[in-house]
């Protein structure tokens, strides 16, 4: 294996590194968005590396994942024409009135439709459009929101890690790896509904009382589509989208050209619908944020100063790779927690792809970063931008209803979500090692 030196380039590189991530991580404290800070790590990472000879704008530009891009502003685009139709709404009452008053049925349709919509879009989409509904849904059942409000954030977490689409880590992984979609969920879907299972009923274990007995209903057909014709024509559009994913690699399309076509269809099918509406929910922050953050990591990988970190982990992952695989998932899901697990990622896949050059077999370590990163957002109100909503809403409840106990303050998500996040990490620590070598299989 080559030795490589620290150098003054390695240095200035992990400096503007660490400088970034720690504003990123700091985001609440300085209140400079995140979009602002990696706009600025990259613009100093171009130039210190033109300084010292091991970056450019060209270089900078090549570094950027356009598929991960693409495709989520492709699949924002779509859910942006879906929310208008009131599909949603209806499909959210129409759950709550199959429960037929049970408390625990109504959690476990409601957190299995969030859970199935998160595996086709992102979690944080999801939430958005169930965390009002089920407000709504509780209150017309005279119970908390809070147990079903937690559901959606802790299960919509759980389930975005069981595709290639359904994370932005997932995302990153995929195209940095060459994962395809099949793979991707033939390798995850066992373990994450494993993990999804565990959560579900520690869910009613830790919510016995509210869960216990039954509700009156005491709405009828409150929530209808408003727009049938373009909510048929969606989900069309997204059943075929999903076959197309499936059958991607063999018309040799990215993920990315899957999702603009079905962007593409939808858009013309809704025909009344105008563009600049259609992209107002497109987060071009996000965007600009995962942009900043592809030329900073990219600039670091240039100056090689992740392949000389990578020359302290290789002895450890090449000594015992399952273990490697353990730490890594929870060492991603302890960060993840606590920070964002986009940067954790972001830095990772260099590191591991260095590894994969040198013969080692880094299979494994794609699905326990995967699964480390994803359930981790489990742990904190903080823990991933679907928390922060969910948490912002109920808080938003209590004031409105003058009652604290609808609000998920942090102490409540520390009794009732961070175990949830430490009992799918064990389960899933279980899995990886009963079935190793089935996760260790080249790809």
């Amino acid at each position: 294996m080559e030795t490589v030196s620290l150098t003054s380039g390695m240095i200035a590189s992990g400096v503007i590194l660490a400088i970034t991530f720690i504003a990123i991580f700091t985001e609440q404290l300085h209140h400079m968005e995140r979009s602002k800070v990696a706009a600025a790590g990259a613009a100093l990472m171009i130039v210190v590396g033109q300084i010292f000879g091991f970056y450019s704008p060209e270089a900078a530009i090549e570094s950027i994942d356009f598929n991960v891009i693409f495709l989520l502003a492709a699949m924002m685009t779509i859910v942006s024409i879906m929310i208008p139709t009131g599909g949603f709404n209806w499909l959210a009452f129409r759950l709550a009135a199959l429960s037929k008053g049970s408390p625990f049925v109504t959690l476990v349709l409601l957190g299995t439709a969030v859970t199935v919509l998160s595996l086709m879009l992102d979690n944080v989409t999801t939430v958005v459009i169930f965390g009002p509904l089920i407000i709504l849904i509780a209150r017309a059942q005279n119970m908390s929101p809070v147990p079903y409000l937690l559901a959606a954030a802790l299960l919509s977490d759980t389930g975005g890690v069981g595709t290639l689409v359904g994370d932005p880590p997932n995302l990153m992984i995929g195209s940095a790896a060459g994962i395809d979609f099949n793979t991707f969920f033939l390798r995850m879907a066992g373990i994450v509904f494993v993990a999804w299972l565990s959560i579900l009923f520690g869910l009613k274990l830790l919510f016995r009382k509210e869960l216990s007995g039954a509700t009156g209903m005491t709405f009828g057909e409150t929530a209808k589509i408003e727009d049938p014709r373009v909510w048929r024509a969606s989900l069309a559009i997204l059943a075929v989208m999903v076959v197309l994913f499936i059958l991607h690699s063999r018309f040799h399309w990215e993920a990315w050209f899957v999702a603009v076509i079905g962007m593409s269809a939808l858009v013309f099918v809704s025909r009344r619908i105008v563009m600049d509406r259609a992209l107002e929910h497109v987060e071009i922050t996000l965007l600009m944020f995962f942009i900043g953050l592809f030329i900073v990591i990219g600039g670091v990988e240039h100056s090689r100063f992740l392949e000389y970190v990578g020359s302290f982990i290789t002895p450890f992952v090449e000594y015992n790779l399952l273990l490697a695989t353990i730490v890594l998932m929870w060492i991603g899901a302890f960060l993840s927690a606590a920070i964002d697990n986009i940067p954790f990622t972001a830095a990772m896949i260099p590191i591991i792809l260095g590894m994969e050059q040198q013969g080692i077999n880094v299979t494994p370590l794609w699905w326990g970063l995967a699964m480390g990163v994803g359930l981790g957002g489990n742990g904190t109100h903080i823990g991933s931008t679907a928390n922060v909503f969910i948490v912002t809403i109920s808080e938003r409840l209590a004031r409105e209803q003058d009652d604290p106990s609808l609000a998920i303050t942090p102490w409540v998500w520390f009794k009732k979500g961070t175990p949830m996040m430490l009992l799918s990490l064990v389960v899933a620590t279980l899995v990886f090692w009963v079935f190793f070598e089935f996760f260790a299989a080249p790809i």
